[in-house]
């Protein structure tokens, strides 16, 4: 017995559906894992760091960093100052933390870190979990994603 055109379409339509329904699931789970990083700008972040690469004091290096130095922020009490040294001596990276995202971390001296630069900017996390935990946003995809207040 074939089986009728509409009845065909309601269940293309009920397919559909639920593929969609699964996507959507799959895209709030991406976008909830990355909301738990927070971010800032590198212009806010990066602080003086070193490379010996080159002049650009907000340029850093791929890789394993050790933190040596925990300081507060001159001048910005709601945030932690952060000073990281890689093998090479020239590379060093001091990073300004939000204090909120400082103490759920537990960083201490010692901590093993890690920097990999993206196309949006710097991403840091913990050498023992390499799981990332701040974005340092180029300037341009800050300014990009800040909230705006929308009038209808």
């Amino acid at each position: 017995m074939p089986i009728s055109l509409p009845f065909r379409l309601i269940a293309a339509a009920g397919a559909l559906g639920l593929a969609l329904h699964a996507n959507a699931e799959s895209f709030a789970s991406s976008a909830s894992s990355a909301g738990s990083a927070s971010s800032g700008s590198i212009s806010d972040s990066l602080n003086g760091s070193s490379n010996s690469s080159g002049g650009d004091k907000r340029k850093v290096a791929d890789g394993e960093y050790r933190i040596i130095q925990i300081a507060a922020t001159p001048e910005r009490s709601d945030r932690t100052r952060i000073t990281m040294q890689a093998n090479d001596p020239a590379q060093r990276i001091v990073l300004d933390l939000p204090q909120t995202t400082f103490d759920k971390q537990q960083l201490a001296i010692g901590d093993a870190m890690y920097a990999q630069n993206r196309v949006y900017g710097i991403e840091f996390g913990r050498g023992d979990t390499h799981q990332p935990f701040y974005l340092v946003l180029a300037d341009e995809w800050y300014g990009e994603l800040a909230s705006r207040p929308v009038s209808l």
